[in-house]
């Protein structure tokens, strides 16, 4: 293709993905009564296909998904398919965007009170620098929870860039965060940090609220506020670039959940500042939503997913998985996209992405017992693979493409796994 991407050699890093979970199988596909329909996009900022809709902007998104809105679908996360960082700038994916829709679909249990539709805003903010810092984004959480007391919900946001060609070149939006510096800054953060002068005109942060008419909102929708929590991973490099990583995504996010918050935004520092040593770990910060209604706890899957691009179009990614899960009350709620990039034995592209889904604990399960079922290879019978070339069961036999999340626990002992509260196994299948 070009670009001069190698191969993974990681073996730690060729397998297909995984999942985890604060369940076992069975009550991960224990039926609620709530289930959701999701619709999934795909947007480009340099032209259409297809499969792929044109916008010059994602501003434009609220009028692009009008239709879906008067359905009865939302936004429920919105991410770059490729993170554009570094060497993947350059790459003709690096513009492509993910919009996931999702609707709760009617049942004899829900309330037969109706509420108006929300509306989709954006917001376009300036930011200084480059690109994102911890201060920054500490700042933009404050801004948030500004404009949430004014009867709106969050969304999520997404970084663009919006200088166009430069020497030739399409300035491709960036979903990246920079390291802080070592050496802490001499003001503290505020709302003057997004308006100050010194800010790049070429980096806006979009960030994407619901909003509804006076009166016409729903009662867990307001008074919401908005938290920062812990993300941190070890990763494995090549060089400067980012080949692997691992995170205990169970323990990061369990005491968020188990308050009933909710999971809606994430920002990683994939950048690292010239001139300072190149990390073996990684950090950044999870936003989460505290609704005023005071929910039930959350059960979470948390899925590192491999999506490939083929032909310009997304080939295989979490699609089949999330409408199986769909089908058991699992909304998603964030997909995290990262910088590990390789190529399959056909020449395609491929990227990892961690995908977050959250449903509400069901009353008669402890909420302690954890365990998290991880499929790196389908069977420890198979042998690892290091490429990810399409075969009748997915990606590197990785079923779930073909046959949904059932087969891809098929490997998974009905019995699960009994063990101490707070502690999370991995299972390999």
């Amino acid at each position: 293709m070009g670009c001069g991407l190698r191969k993974l050699e990681d073996p730690e890093d060729s397998s297909p993905g995984k999942i985890y979970s604060t369940l076992k199988r069975p009550q991960v596909e224990t039926k609620t009564d709530t289930a959701f329909d999701y619709v999934l996009l795909d947007f480009s900022l340099e032209g259409s296909r297809p499969t792929v809709q044109y916008v010059s902007s994602l501003s434009e998104l609220p009028q692009a998904l009008q239709s879906y809105y008067t359905q009865g679908y939302v936004l429920a996360a919105l991410h770059p398919i490729i993170l554009s960082l570094g060497r993947s700038r350059s790459l003709p994916f690096s513009l492509l965007y993910r919009a996931v829709l999702a609707r709760p679909r009617p049942s004899n249990q829900m309330a037969s009170t109706c509420h108006s539709a929300p509306v989709l805003r954006v917001e376009e903010w300036p930011l200084p620098g480059d690109s994102l810092t911890c201060d920054t984004v500490r700042a933009l959480i404050d801004r948030v929870n500004s404009s949430a007391r004014g009867g709106v919900r969050f969304v999520g946001s997404v970084l663009q860039q919006v200088s166009g060609v430069t020497n030739g070149r399409v300035h491709s939006p960036k979903r990246g965060c920079r390291s802080p510096p070592r050496t802490p800054p001499q003001t503290p953060p505020g709302d003057r940090d997004l308006e100050d002068n010194a800010y790049s005109p070429d980096l806006r942060l979009l960030v994407f609220f619901h909003s509804w008419p006076p009166g016409c909102a729903p009662l867990d929708s307001l008074g919401c506020q908005y938290h920062q929590g812990a993300l941190s991973m070890r990763v494995s490099r090549k060089g400067q670039v980012v080949s692997a990583l691992e995170a205990d995504w169970l323990e990061l996010t369990a005491a968020y959940y188990r308050r009933g918050w909710s999971l809606v935004d994430s920002f990683v520092y994939w950048d690292t500042p010239k001139g300072e040593p190149v990390p073996r770990s990684l950090e950044g910060l999870f936003v989460y939503e505290e609704r005023s209604t005071s929910p039930p706890p959350n059960d979470t899957i948390v899925v590192e997913q491999w999506t490939v691009i083929e032909d310009s179009n997304v080939k295989t990614d979490y699609g089949p998985l999330l409408h199986t899960l769909a089908e058991f009350g699992w909304l998603l709620t964030c997909v995290l996209p990262t910088p590990i990039i390789r190529h399959d034995s056909e020449g395609n592209l491929a990227t990892k992405q961690v995908v977050f889904l959250q449903r509400p604990v069901r009353s008669s399960r402890h909420p302690g017992n954890q365990t998290a079922l991880a499929h790196s290879d389908v069977s420890s019978r198979s042998a690892p693979t290091d490429d990810l070339s399409p075969t009748a069961g997915g990606i590197g036999g990785f079923p779930v493409f073909g046959g949904g999340f059932s087969s891809s626990l098929s490997h998974l002992e009905e019995g699960g796994l009994e063990q101490e509260e707070g502690k999370a196994e991995v299972t390999c299948m």
